[in-house]
């Protein structure tokens, strides 16, 4: 499960250096900083269970924070 971080890891780098190819500065600085967590979270080699729990912890805020920020934030389409 410590390898699945690091590869969760590598992809956000990935992402990250698309978005900064794409001149998306803030959208690559978060991938960035997800990327230096999970790299650094892969090397602490805790339980398997302590790694779901942290990805459920992990995919609630971030699917909290996506739909806060796509009704509150964003404008209205029409």
């Amino acid at each position: 499960m410590a390898r699945m971080y690091r590869v969760l890891g590598f992809w956000c780098l990935v992402i990250g250096l698309m978005a900064f190819a794409g001149h998306m500065t803030e959208f690559a600085l978060l991938f960035f900083a997800q990327a230096v967590a999970f790299v650094f979270l892969g090397y602490l080699n805790f339980s398997e269970r302590t790694y779901i729990m942290m990805f459920w912890g992990y995919m609630a805020v971030s699917f909290i924070g996506f739909t806060y920020w796509s009704v509150f934030k964003m404008s209205l389409p029409f």
